[in-house]
């Protein structure tokens, strides 16, 4: 088990997890950060995610992978 954080950030602003979630692998890692993507993307606002970025780092502040927003959105129509 590893513990990997998410944080968030845009060129304004930057999200930090202070929990971070306990993973088995990085496939898990993976699927995790696709859950809090989507999560905030479902969120009701005005915020436009298209710019935003989620970082996976481990325990010790190492970035494992990057999920770019705008990956999980979709194409626009």
């Amino acid at each position: 088990m590893a513990q990997v954080f998410f944080h968030c950030s845009n060129a304004e602003e930057i999200w930090v997890d202070g929990r971070g979630i306990a993973v088995g692998n990085l496939a898990e890692a993976h699927q995790q950060a696709a859950i809090v993507v989507r999560s905030l993307l479902m969120t009701a606002g005005t915020e436009d995610w298209r710019e935003w970025v989620l970082h996976a780092n481990d325990d010790l502040g190492e970035e494992i992978f990057a999920v770019p927003f705008v990956s999980l959105l979709g194409k626009l129509h």
